[in-house]
């Protein structure tokens, strides 16, 4: 029987079949031997060992089209970056190494700022411009309101989304209302740090409607760049693809050669200043990355 995994806890895969609803199940001893991890969004083949219990076995993982190590999740349509629009402050870094990774393991992204209703809208629309300048779907909710949920819905439908961001932004409140069969946990803002209380332990994937499912992810304060280099950042930040042509030099690094077509675009104001500011700051980290672990570029 053919399934997909929705949740795994303790050794246990929680296995939803269109035929006869969820599954507990073990995986194959094959698997560990394989050094294969079965992984939320995996589809899969069962063997019930137990209707009425409703018991099964993984005998089969079928080919992934994508997979993320951090969070641990599989078979993304896309993935949507929740960050607060105030309390706590977005961490703009933070969000342009989501989408640099997501660029790079080519993952469609979109990006959501809930708690709306706390920032003035001149301030929605600078934030807005920014991003939707770098080629990403952008909205604006409001959990509490239940303000932009319709829109939502409409960006999530027949798509496997996977939500992440940090903890305390909303994200388990706005899937309590897009499945309010499902009630996740939520928490608050730590009133001296201003940082998200952690709520979700584990991912796990919600279905909202026909052929469209959710995967709440546990929040988190860093996101990590497996496999990216330096050389390659460029590529991920999408507004500096049509002006790398005029580059006078090939393998340029937009950051200190001459005639540089990246940077003149900065200049004229054709690329955010914010946004190539996160870009030398990644850069440099790779570059520090790959030093230390002796790569060349």
């Amino acid at each position: 029987m053919k399934g997909k995994i929705i949740k795994g806890i303790a050794g246990f895969y929680y296995v939803h079949t269109k035929e006869a609803g969820v599954y507990a199940c073990r995986a194959k001893g094959i698997f560990r031997n394989r050094r294969i991890k079965p992984l939320i969004g995996d589809d899969v083949e069962i063997e019930v060992l137990d209707e009425q219990d409703k018991e099964g076995s993984v005998t089969e993982i079928y080919p992934r089209k994508n997979e993320l190590y951090r969070p641990a999740v599989a078979n993304i349509d896309q993935a949507l970056f929740v960050f607060a629009a105030k309390d706590p402050e977005p961490n703009f870094n933070l969000l342009d190494r989501m989408l640099a990774l997501s660029r790079f393991r080519g993952i469609s992204a979109a990006v959501c700022f809930n708690k709306a209703d706390l920032l003035p809208q001149e301030e929605q629309n600078r934030i807005g411009d920014i991003y939707r300048g770098c080629g990403v779907p952008v909205m604006f909710t409001s959990a509490r309101e239940e303000d932009g949920i319709p829109g939502l819905l409409h960006l999530l439908q027949k798509k496997t989304t996977a939500f992440a961001g940090p903890s305390g932004v909303g994200k388990s409140s706005l899937i309590n209302l897009l499945q309010p069969h499902v009630r996740m946990e939520t928490g608050t803002v730590s009133e001296k740090i201003r940082m998200g209380k952690h709520t979700t332990r584990y991912s796990m994937l919600i279905r909202v409607c026909r052929d469209t499912y959710i995967m709440d992810t546990p929040g988190f304060g860093s996101f990590d760049l497996q496999q990216l280099t330096a050389d390659k950042l460029w590529k991920c930040y999408a507004e500096f693809l049509p002006y790398e042509p005029f580059c006078r030099f090939g393998g340029c690094s937009h950051i200190h050669e001459p005639g540089c077509g990246v940077r003149q675009a900065l200049a004229e104001g054709k690329i955010h200043s914010q946004r190539y500011g996160t870009y030398l700051s990644l850069y440099q980290e790779l570059k520090e990355m790959q030093k230390y672990e002796g790569r060349k570029l």
